[in-house]
């Protein structure tokens, strides 16, 4: 019997900076570990200026934060949100938790992003929302989308799970939706383990996003001293994270330029080192437009179809190397097909999912390393 090769680089590791022990150790002593302390207001404040917008809102996960979204939307059952099918599978949990009907939306060839193109012909009197998802940090073709949403006054939810700091046309993601979300996982650029955030860019929509956020209660507006006491106003949940965990993202935002450098680093040594290989074996790179600035949250190939895809990854494996596939079609997944998803809805999705492999990508990997990972990729032969 044979032995399994062990993984030497793995696809991801946490990005760990040293310095997050200090700030949890700040955290006890202040004596509030518990949600909306110091090191939560500190990290509002930051991400409130670095973006801007009005209001950024820790909680305990992107899911949670898009769960948040559906109900200052009053999602009901019967409505409908349109959503890319390429994408996690919270990005849609959401939405269907509250009663909605799903409608999926292929995706452009180049970016992977939603296809603005296909937008308009989705929408029905039903249509509640639209959520975009900035694939990889690159941006959608946010003015497009925002005509089309503003034509037939649909509100844009943006899941930003991979683009804090990335830009479209000078504007940061995450800032032009209603509302926009934000993941804090450890495959993430910026990291607690588990946390998230929405950020809520109508200022209308604030208040009430307090108070979900909050049980229902108008508990924030008691400790700001405008009323006397609180109580329950609203439907609601626990979606505050520990302050712990904040100050653990406080952290490593300290160091913000540090990892988006490093990341990028990483991100543009894969395109100088692959491009070759890539334009020899029809292999695709990601493809970044002119008007975006992306937030270098990973580096994906596509590759010529499935058996190429999966030849790689069992030629790296071999090698101790860990790559990955990414999103399964959501419309071709057993919940997706309850909503009546079919082979031949999202065809881009469906091709691109087959194709796309993502490499090992996180602010430790070496440069030797990554020269592993490089050679690794060149030394396999496409048939």
């Amino acid at each position: 019997m044979g032995t399994e090769t062990v993984i030497t680089i793995p696809f991801n590791k946490p990005g760990l900076l040293g310095t997050e022990m200090g700030f949890i150790t700040e955290a006890f002593n202040r004596w509030h570990i518990s949600g909306d302390g110091y090191f939560t207001k500190q990290t509002h404040a930051l991400l409130e200026a670095a973006l801007p917008t009005p209001k950024v809102l820790l909680v305990t996960s992107c899911t949670h934060a898009l769960e948040m979204t559906a109900l200052l939307l009053n999602i009901q059952p019967g409505d409908e949100v349109i959503l890319p099918s390429f994408t996690f599978v919270s990005t849609v949990n959401a939405f269907v938790l509250r009663g909605a009907k799903p409608v999926f939306a292929d995706i452009r060839p180049d970016t992977l992003n939603i296809d603005e193109n296909h937008l308009e012909a989705l929408i029905t009197p039903r249509t509640r929302g639209i959520v975009v998802v900035h694939y990889a940090g690159v941006g959608c073709e946010m003015d497009a989308i925002l005509a089309i949403a503003a034509r037939h006054g649909i509100p844009v939810i943006e899941d930003n799970a991979h683009g804090l700091f990335g830009r479209y046309k000078g504007k940061s993601l995450g800032t032009f939706g209603a509302m926009a979300t934000l993941s804090f996982h450890e495959t993430k650029n910026f990291t607690c383990g588990e946390g998230g955030a929405v950020i809520i860019n109508d200022p209308n929509l604030i208040e009430r996003a307090e108070i979900i956020r909050e049980k229902g209660t108008n508990r924030s507006r008691f400790f700001r001293g405008q009323v006397d006491k609180y109580t329950w106003v609203d439907i609601g949940s626990s979606y505050l994270p520990s302050d712990i965990l904040a100050a653990f993202l406080y952290a490593q935002f300290q160091d913000r330029d540090k990892i988006q450098g490093t990341r990028q680093r990483i991100w543009e040594t894969y395109a100088a080192g692959l491009s070759d290989w890539a334009a020899q074996n029809g292999v695709g790179l990601p493809f970044i437009p002119a008007h975006c600035e992306q937030a270098y949250h990973m580096f994906y190939m596509l590759l010529p179809d499935l058996a190429a895809r999966q030849g790689l990854i069992m030629h790296l494996r071999s090698l101790g190397i860990q790559a990955v596939f990414h999103y399964l079609p959501l419309h071709l997944s057993d919940m997706g097909r309850r909503f009546g998803g079919k082979e031949g809805d999202c065809p881009v999705t469906e091709e691109m999912s087959d194709r796309l492999v993502r490499l090992p990508f996180f602010i430790t990997l070496t440069p030797e390393d990554q020269a592993r990972v490089i050679e690794g990729v060149q030394s396999f032969q496409i048939k």
